[in-house]
C-alpha cells in the first residue's frame, strides 16, 4: 500500500509538469516536470502569478481556461502554443518555432488561502503537432506542383462564397489549361510535360497575393481564386498571366511543341446558388476557349 508520506515523491517524479493554479492565476504549487528534454525546473515560479510571467493577451487566455474549468467542474483539454514573444523578459529574436502543449485542467474540491484551485497538467506535444501539420499539408497539396488540391480548393471556395452571400464580398475565379500537353508528352516524354506544368506553376505563384489561392484542379487544369477582386480586374490579371505563360513556354515551342495556355474567367454572381455554379461557369468558359482555337481567354 502507498501511504501519504510517499505521495510527494510520486508527484515529483511525474515526467510532465503539474501546476496548481488559483482562480486569480497564482502558482500555488508545481509537481513533476522531470523530463528534462522538454522542461526546466519550475520550482521558482511558486508564489508568482501568470501575469508576472506571461504577456497580457496570453495570460488572459490562461485565466479564461482556469475560470472555465472551475465553472464546469469537468476535465478541460486544450492545445496551445507558447513562444518567446509570449514570455516576459525574453528577446523577440528567439527560436522561430513555438512550443505546443496539451493542457489538461481539472477543478479541485478544496480551497488554498481562500481561493478555488485547478490542477493544470502540461504536456509538450510539439513533435505531434508538427506531424499533424505535415499530414494536413499532404492531404491538401498536389504532389507534383505543391499547389493546393481540389479538396482544399472546394473548402476555401465554400468559405468565400459564404462571405459573398452574406456581405457581397467579390471573389473572382480563373481556370487555365495547358494546350497540347498530350502532344508534348507523346513527343518528348511525360517528364518534359511535367516540366511545362512546373513552369506555369512557378509563373502563377510568382504573381499571386498572399490572399490568393492556386490549385491543381486535375491533370493540366488549374484554378486561381482571387478574393476581393471584381471581374474586370480578374480579366486584367489573366491577360498579364497569359503573356507571362507565353514567355515561359517559349522554349517548348522552340522544340516544335505547340504549347500554350487557355483561360476562363468568371466571378461570383447573385444568381449563383453555390460555388459549384461558379465552377461550372468558369469550366464552360475554359472549354469554349479551347474549342474555339485555344491560346485565348474567355470571360463568363
Amino acid at each position: 500500500m502507498i501511504n501519504l508520506e510517499q505521495m510527494p515523491a510520486i508527484l515529483d517524479a511525474l515526467p510532465d509538469p503539474a501546476f496548481l493554479f488559483s482562480r486569480s492565476g497564482k502558482y500555488v504549487a508545481i509537481f513533476g516536470g522531470r523530463d528534462n528534454r522538454y522542461y526546466h525546473d519550475g520550482s521558482g515560479l511558486v508564489g508568482l502569478s501568470i501575469a508576472d510571467l506571461i504577456e497580457a493577451e496570453k495570460a488572459d487566455w490562461f485565466l479564461e481556461k482556469i475560470d472555465e474549468a472551475l465553472q464546469s467542474r469537468k476535465l478541460l483539454i486544450e492545445e496551445y502554443e507558447l513562444s518567446n514573444k509570449d514570455v516576459k523578459g525574453l528577446p523577440d529574436d528567439g527560436p522561430q518555432q513555438p512550443i505546443w502543449f496539451e493542457g489538461r485542467i481539472q477543478a479541485l474540491e478544496f480551497l488554498v488561502e481562500g481561493e478555488e484551485v485547478v490542477l493544470w497538467v502540461a504536456s509538450n506535444i510539439s513533435k505531434r503537432h508538427q506531424l499533424e501539420v505535415k499530414l494536413r499539408e499532404l492531404s491538401d497539396t498536389d504532389q507534383l506542383t505543391g499547389l493546393f488540391n481540389r479538396r482544399r480548393l472546394e473548402q476555401d471556395l465554400a468559405l468565400h462564397f459564404e462571405a459573398f452571400s452574406r456581405h457581397s464580398t467579390p471573389t473572382s475565379v480563373v481556370m487555365y489549361d495547358l494546350d497540347n500537353l498530350k502532344q508534348l508528352n507523346d513527343r518528348f516524354g511525360h517528364h518534359v510535360g511535367d516540366e511545362a506544368i512546373l513552369m506555369v506553376t512557378g509563373i502563377c505563384q510568382s504573381h499571386l497575393r498572399k490572399t490568393d489561392i492556386a490549385c491543381r484542379f486535375g491533370g493540366d487544369e488549374f484554378i486561381i481564386v482571387l478574393p476581393g477582386i471584381e471581374l474586370e480586374h480578374a480579366v486584367q490579371f489573366s491577360e498579364r498571366l497569359k503573356e507571362f505563360f507565353k514567355q515561359g513556354l517559349e522554349r517548348f515551342r522552340a522544340d516544335g511543341a505547340d504549347v500554350s495556355v487557355s483561360l476562363g474567367v468568371t466571378t461570383f454572381m447573385p444568381t449563383d446558388t453555390s460555388y459549384q455554379d461558379t465552377l461550372k461557369r468558369v469550366d464552360d468558359a475554359l472549354y469554349s476557349a479551347k474549342k474555339n482555337g485555344k491560346n485565348q481567354i474567355v470571360i463568363a
